[in-house]
């Protein structure tokens, strides 16, 4: 068993639970968040809106899977983040899960 973690922008949140489904992931858990990102060591140049502070509206799934199915999720995550022209991607972690109840 894993434990597969997922975050994102909210945006994304209608195609991770369809490629979580396409994967036969159906248990999950997910809940809205707030997105950070400190921008004060880029420089103002590339710094569009030269705020130091970025906040997004986010989203956060969490699953317990099995092997398959988690490295099935990468690959539909891959090929999703590959086709994107924004800077957001979907981040996908894994962890082993050493004791369960």
């Amino acid at each position: 068993m894993k434990l597969l973690v997922i975050t994102a922008i909210q945006e994304f949140s209608k195609d991770i639970k369809l490629m979580l489904k396409k994967s036969d992931i159906h248990i999950y858990s997910y809940k809205d968040v707030l997105g950070f990102r400190d921008l004060s060591e880029v420089s103002f140049e590339s710094n569009w809106f030269a705020g130091e502070m970025d906040e997004s509206q986010s989203i956060i799934f969490f699953a317990f899977v099995k092997k398959q199915n988690v490295d099935t999720f990468f690959i539909k995550a891959d090929e999703f983040n590959a086709k994107q022209k924004t800077m957001s991607k979907i981040h996908v972690i894994v962890l082993n899960i050493e004791k369960s109840n």
